[in-house]
């Protein structure tokens, strides 16, 4: 074993030593074929090699996306040329000293290009050499040089401007010092790579020259060696030496017009991430061009005289290709992603390849799923008016909260029952409820005169009494004292009493930057001032939900954050801070507890007992979790019996108390006695007057 893995250790070691020696290993072996003679064996195989490195070479120009990524191409076509030159000064030595043997005497490639490629005629030959000749040095060699030249050109010249560029987005912000690092080195690198493919051409245009002299020496002084040192007649040498040159010819031309070729490509190729394939696809794959090609094609074909079978046939091919392409677009547009309930099949599974970062999708803040029977609520072209409603409960909460009521995001659930729907807020199920759309809900608001003929149920906002009546009984029941509304009201109802209670979850960091920036055009100094100078907008974004959490809107944003800036820098406590807020606001707060009353009704804890709920809070650090069990259970009660009175007699129930306990006693009631508002003694304001109606604890 301990053998085993020092040979492992050598071999990776070695491998690291011989990484990157390819290249000269193949230069030095160019040189070699220069000077040493080669056997025919051996020049089949690097005449194979020449051939499959030019095919690799031309594949690549296809396959990259840009250019810029076969940058190494300039040297690499430096080296194939090199290569293919001294083989066929490897290949000349062999024919001009074997080639009176025979046509096999320079190997059985030359042999198969002299006799299959070109049927053993000579002739035949020559004027296939020349017509690669003029195709590779007349047409793709000096195109693609003149594009390679005004290529480097355009990029020198552009160059300056785009540094410039890249400049300026850095000093704006819009790009950093890494981003406009890689922009620059990519720049660099375009202006590299064109100008050295600039030069690169005239490799290319050189080589063609050479095979063409190349030819020419191997012709004569093949028909001068054989006849003069090896007897051969004119005939004889004319055809064993010009089946033997033109083979030769053509293994090292067709190699040379593969990287003509493909230097043609990588110079005329678009700077964008695809392809070429994917490009020409995309820009060519025209319907209108398809199918007007197609039918041209196919009156062509039906000419008498002409070639039926080709012309319909690429008319059908055609044909075909411009339908597959107009269903495909009409399948675009209606391909909708599965429903929330909807099973995908295995076989449409396996169209997705890859999924990405698109398929993740984001959570709605608020949703509202209904099931298939409440689909006309949501249709105005079936008279639905829920949206309608909808957009009234957002406008309405925006102006009463003060921010933004995110938008509400409506779609079917396949799962839920045909007449329910259901609120979501961040994805969780906040509300649902059933509805009978084709109905209006008579509410018991709590004294009626009678009974109405319907289907039981609850109101799903305040969990009052009510019934499902139909529209034609609509004034009998209003007749009788019910409140009736209609489905599309019901809902808006409660998605608007979830969203009132919930109103804290839906303030965010975008929400409170944009009430700043809002408030910064009217008062730009005093929102400087607070953020960040004073506290970051995290502890801004606590301070606001918290005030919403305990049923404060936040219209009044410069007094809040007046005050912020007052005690943000006197205390970090998001608690402390919230209590400074309520009281800036106080006057809002008991506006909103008791309208416009001089007289605000409140209960109060006994002395004893207030001093018992310090003692307990001061022991469990202000969070409330001292207080005695029994304790907490009897004042539950005593204060839900207290606002039950309150809620009798027409009175808010309002619960004073000192700062210390109103945030653990709001937190206390805000779900047992969700009615209930709390104040401490600093809340009330100058020009209120307080009538103590209840004092919870007292003894008698």
């Amino acid at each position: 074993m301990q053998l085993a893995n020092v040979f492992s250790r050598f071999d990776k070691s070695q491998l690291v030593h011989l990484k990157g020696i390819g290249t000269p290993i193949l230069i030095m072996a160019a040189l070699a074929m220069v000077v040493l003679p080669l056997p025919p064996v051996l020049l089949d195989i690097l005449f194979s090699f020449n051939i499959a490195l030019a095919l690799v070479v031309l594949l690549v120009t296809i396959y990259v996306k840009k250019p810029l990524e076969f940058a190494i191409f300039p040297s690499v076509l430096l080296v194939a040329t090199i290569l293919r030159l001294a083989l066929n000064v490897a290949s000349t030595r062999v024919v001009l000293l074997e080639g009176h043997n025979g046509p096999d005497a320079a190997g059985a490639v030359i042999e198969a290009f002299g006799h299959v490629v070109i049927g053993g005629n000579y002739a035949v030959g020559i004027v296939v050499f020349v017509i690669l000749i003029v195709i590779n040095f007349v047409v793709v060699t000096k195109g693609a040089g003149r594009i390679a030249e005004v290529s480097a050109r355009f990029t020198l010249d552009a160059m300056p401007g785009k540094q410039m560029a890249i400049d300026a987005d850095l000093n704006s912000g819009f790009i950093n010092q890494e981003q406009a690092r890689k922009r620059r080195e990519e720049v660099t690198s375009e202006a590299d790579f064109y100008g050295s493919m600039d030069g690169a051409t005239k490799f290319v245009k050189g080589d063609a020259v050479a095979g063409i002299v190349i030819l020419a020496i191997n012709l004569i002084g093949g028909l001068f060696i054989g006849m003069l040192q090896h007897d051969l007649s004119f005939g004889d040498a004319m055809e064993i030496y010009t089946l033997l040159t033109i083979g030769d010819g053509l293994v090292a031309q067709i190699p040379g017009l593969l990287l003509s070729i493909g230097t043609a490509i990588i110079v005329t190729r678009q700077n964008k991430e695809s392809n070429m394939g994917e490009q020409i696809s995309l820009q060519l794959g025209n319907l209108r061009v398809l199918t007007m090609a197609s039918t041209l094609l196919a009156i062509m074909g039906i000419v008498p005289g002409m070639p039926h079978l080709a012309f319909l046939s690429l008319a059908a091919a055609l044909g075909g290709t411009a339908y597959y392409m107009h269903r495909r677009d009409q399948q675009k547009p209606t391909e909708l992603a599965p429903r929330s309930g909807e099973v995908t099949t295995p076989a449409e599974a396996n169209n997705h390849k890859e999924i990405s970062w698109d398929d993740v999708q984001p959570v709605d803040v608020i949703g509202l799923e209904v099931g298939y029977r409440l689909i006309p609520l949501v249709d105005k072209s079936q008279g639905g008016e829920l949206l309608t409603r909808i957009k009234g409960v957002r406008k309405k909460l925006s102006q009463e909260l003060g921010f933004l009521v995110p938008v509400v995001h409506i779609r079917d659930n396949l799962d839920l029952d045909p007449n329910t729907y259901r609120v979501t807020l961040m994805g969780v199920n906040s509300g649902e409820a059933q509805l009978r759309h084709d109905n209006e809900l008579a509410i018991n608001p709590g004294q009626v005169y009678g009974q109405l003929k319907g289907i039981p149920t609850k109101d799903p906002a305040f969990g009052l009494d009510a019934v499902w009546i139909p529209k034609t009984q609509r004034d009998q029941a209003q007749s009788m004292g019910y409140t009736v509304v209609d489905a599309a009201t019901v809902v808006a109802t409660h998605l608007s009493q979830i969203l009132s209670a919930h109103a804290a979850s839906l303030l965010g960091h975008e929400e409170v930057q944009n009430l700043l920036d809002m408030l910064a055009k009217t008062y730009p100094k005093l929102v400087e001032a607070l953020v960040p100078d004073t506290m970051p907008l995290t502890s801004v974004v606590k301070v606001l939900q918290n005030l919403l959490a305990e049923g404060v809107p936040i219209r009044d944003m410069r007094t809040i954050v007046q005050t912020l800036v007052d005690y943000g820098a006197r205390s970090k406590d998001i608690d402390v801070l919230t209590a400074s807020c309520r009281i800036a606001l106080r006057r809002l707060i008991v506006q909103e507890v008791s309208g416009g009353a001089h007289e605000i009704p409140v209960l109060t804890f006994a002395p004893e007992l207030e001093q018992m709920l310090h003692q307990s809070m001061q022991a469990s650090g202000n969070d409330g979790s001292g207080i005695e069990p029994g304790l907490a259970e009897r004042i539950q009660e005593s204060l839900r019996e207290a606002y039950s009175q309150q809620e009798l007699a027409g009175e808010p129930a309002v619960l004073l108390t000192s700062g210390i306990l109103r945030t653990v006693m709001a937190r206390f009631v805000k779900y047992t006695i969700p009615g209930m508002k709390v104040l401490s003694y600093q809340e009330i304001p100058d020009d209120k007057q307080v009538r103590i109606v209840s004092v919870v604890g007292q003894a008698g």
